[in-house]
């Protein structure tokens, strides 16, 4: 389930959008204003958020740049301006899309849909996120689904290494170099035995992350229904 974050000072609208999300199985969370929408992305974990560009407190367009100068999570404005310098100057300030007031309901899903597609993983001052997974890098937490996984010292420096590194090919040697260090002397079977210990922990049967590539390393993707 995709989690939606809808940062909207119209009631009525912030009301008739969960509405319709909820119904097409996003998970929806709603803030009235610039200051309590950011404050809720700070603290939480969302796959998109939705933008209205005139809010109280804290512009649109300000919401913007706070985000994105610290996470790619795709943002999709919602305006009422028609002025092309307008909206020029949104995609410039990071927006992936917008689209004009009043819209039809289909056509945000579409952009939706684009967005997520092209969503991979997203990077914060102290979170890292892919899917459905997060690393509070500060508290030196794992999360999946929002929930707390507790994790050894080593599982949790191996699953950040994987994650900074996620969809591509890495060895066993830059593994052992990048977790456990340049001086450790000991057998890399060492990383399969943890590889296996993650797995059990973050993976499940329709969810799989951390791949075996025959002959050189792993690779860390999800794949699954």
């Amino acid at each position: 389930m995709k989690k939606i974050l809808i940062l909207e000072d119209d009631i009525k609208i912030r009301r008739i959008l969960q509405l319709e999300l909820e119904h097409e199985g996003y998970e929806v969370v709603q803030a009235k204003d610039g200051i309590e929408g950011l404050e809720k992305f700070k603290n939480e974990y969302f796959d998109l958020i939705l933008l209205d560009l005139m809010m109280p407190n804290l512009s649109g367009e300000e919401v913007c740049k706070k985000v994105r100068s610290t996470s790619q999570i795709p943002i999709i404005v919602l305006t009422a301006k028609e002025q092309l310098l307008s909206k020029v100057s949104l995609l410039d300030m990071g927006a992936d899309d917008y689209i004009t007031k009043p819209f039809e309901i289909e056509e945000l899903f579409a952009r939706m849909r684009v967005a997520l597609r092209n969503k991979k993983t997203y990077i914060t001052e102290d979170l890292i996120t892919y899917e459905n997974l997060k690393i509070n890098k500060e508290l030196k937490k794992f999360y999946k689904n929002d929930e707390e996984i507790v994790l050894t010292k080593r599982e949790y420096a191996l699953l950040e290494y994987f994650m900074l590194n996620k969809e591509i090919v890495v060895s066993r040697e830059k593994i052992l170099e990048n977790v456990w260090g340049y001086d450790f002397d000991g057998d890399e079977k060492i990383i399969d035995v943890y590889v296996n210990i993650l797995r059990k922990k973050i993976e499940s049967e329709n969810e799989k992350y951390i791949h075996s590539v025959r002959g050189f390393g792993y690779i860390f993707k999800k794949k699954g229904a």
